[in-house]
């Protein structure tokens, strides 16, 4: 093998690994931004992401997917609401440290805090997370 084909070889593998990467890098992008897009917010999708593993785990039958259907269904209906009650303690919690902290602040921190909370709303607006309201926005009490 002469130099110049060792170095095309040494060139093509080089190119064919970035390829690889790249197209790795770009499926990865592509599930991520799938499952954050549809995400496990979605109704039915903890239910339908159980169902999926547990067929291909379990290497269920169709007869066996039917039977055990309504007891996926009732864990994911409690799994949400479990996720949707702590979220909702999230939220509380964060808003009462919010108005603790309210009364030790000066007005431009504090109207910098309401910034923060009204920024935190809309992010995670349509996540089970409330607005600040009256009653938990940051104000001296």
């Amino acid at each position: 093998m002469n130099r110049a084909l060792k170095w095309k070889l040494a060139i093509g593998f080089v190119l064919v690994f970035i390829a690889g990467g790249a197209a790795g890098v770009f499926l990865g992008a592509s599930r991520t931004v799938h499952f954050f897009a549809e995400g496990p917010h979605r109704p039915g999708f903890l239910a339908e992401r159980m169902r999926e593993r547990l067929r291909w785990q379990l290497h269920l039958t169709n007869e066996q997917m039917t039977k055990i259907s309504p007891i996926i269904e009732k864990t994911a209906s409690q799994l949400e609401q479990i996720r949707s009650e702590s979220s909702r303690r999230v939220h509380e919690t964060f808003a009462e440290s919010h108005r603790e902290m309210a009364a030790e602040l000066n007005p431009e921190q504090r109207q910098k805090l309401q910034e923060i909370q009204a920024r935190h709303a809309r992010s995670h607006h349509g996540r089970g997370f409330a607005n600040p309201t009256p009653e938990t926005s940051v104000s001296p009490e």
